[in-house]
């Protein structure tokens, strides 16, 4: 990692400052368009002195990966209640547990998004693997320890399985190909949970005893 001691030297205030300024451009504009002249204006600071922390806006990209990737894993997937046998309640628990974390750490999550649409290229091979392992525990997280005999007798289990998921998967991404290109910092969420909250009671009435 290219980042400096001295950028984790500076007071709580000034890195958080920096790391939302950044995040937001990042977010905002993708890698290639992205402008440290504004995330420097933005966070209020000398171009000479994000370069004094980080040694080029590649560097200061993979400092945002990490700890994109850490706020995912802290304050969202290990908060998931994998003791909900459940599979439908537990997507539910899963989807408010991330619309916490997303309102706590827009900057964040906005990059997230731009981060898993970005070519393989601007992140190191190292944090492609934590992506993949993040993405593992992600289905572990969701997939794992659910009661089939909650589904109905008269269907195939494994198959119905199946289709609640491919149906999640499916209409998490179609929205995200409505929403690839657009600003995630511009987007109201909310509607699109509302949304998914009915197809999730939809699929239980059509799936459980």
């Amino acid at each position: 990692m290219d980042i400096t001691k001295k950028f984790e030297n500076l007071d709580n205030d000034k890195q958080q400052r920096i790391i939302n300024a950044a995040l937001k451009e990042f977010a905002e504009n993708g890698y290639e368009k992205a402008s440290t002249n504004r995330i420097v204006n933005s966070a209020g600071i000398g171009k000479g002195m994000l370069f004094y922390y980080f040694k080029n806006k590649k560097a200061l990209y993979h400092y945002l990966t990490d700890y994109t990737l850490d706020i995912v894993k802290n304050e969202y997937l290990t908060l998931i209640d994998t003791t909900e046998p459940d599979f439908i309640e537990r997507m539910k628990q899963a989807a408010r547990v991330k619309t916490k974390a997303r309102s706590d750490n827009p900057d964040t999550f906005n990059f997230l998004g731009t981060l898993l649409l970005t070519s393989e290229g601007e992140v190191s091979a190292d944090q492609l693997k934590k992506i993949q392992e993040l993405q593992k525990l992600g289905n572990s997280k969701i997939y794992d320890n659910i009661d089939n005999t909650l589904f109905r007798d008269d269907i195939d289990v494994d198959k119905a399985f199946k289709l609640v998921r491919w149906s999640i998967e499916g209409y998490q991404n179609e929205i995200s190909a409505q929403l690839a290109g657009r600003k995630m910092s511009s987007i109201n969420l909310d509607p699109y949970w509302d949304e998914f909250y009915e197809y999730l009671d939809i699929l239980k009435t059509s799936f459980y005893k």
